[in-house]
């Protein structure tokens, strides 16, 4: 596609489709528990990236404390993220504690990483309500 057709190269463009989809994603470690060091964080980072790659989507921010961390996702509309998500949460969990156990297992145990829960807040593009007051100002077909 020429570039004056897709000028912000966080608009997604596909044969049928043209979007702008990102998602604000917090994964919190099981029960709350400290258990991520600086360390692991980077590494997680990097597998995070990886994951979202096999997906084609992009992990375009990444922080997180020892309990949490927070994501910002850019992904095309083919992904499901709730997919997303449990890989993200399952490859993540199998590395870490595989390449942190010992340290892991002082903090954690059930064979679980993560929290069974995450939130999710679509973020980019217009407010809800400048989005609503455009739909409701468009004209309709006489």
């Amino acid at each position: 596609m020429s570039p004056r057709w897709n000028p912000n190269p966080d608009v997604r463009t596909g044969r049928h489709v043209v979007c702008h989809l990102h998602v604000h994603l917090v994964l919190v470690t099981k029960y709350r528990r400290g258990a991520m060091t600086g360390e692991m964080l980077t590494r997680c980072e990097e597998i995070m990236r990886e994951v979202c790659e096999d997906f084609e989507a992009e992990l375009k921010q990444f922080n997180g404390e020892e309990d949490h961390v927070r994501l910002l996702v850019h992904y095309p509309p083919k992904v499901q993220l709730s997919k997303l998500v449990n890989c993200l949460k399952g490859v993540s969990s199998r590395y870490l504690r595989k390449e942190y156990d010992t340290h892991v297992r002082r903090y954690l145990w059930g064979g679980r990483f993560w929290s069974g829960s995450y939130f999710a807040g679509s973020c980019g593009g217009a407010p809800l309500s400048v989005v609503r007051q455009y739909i409701e100002n468009q004209q309709r077909p006489v």
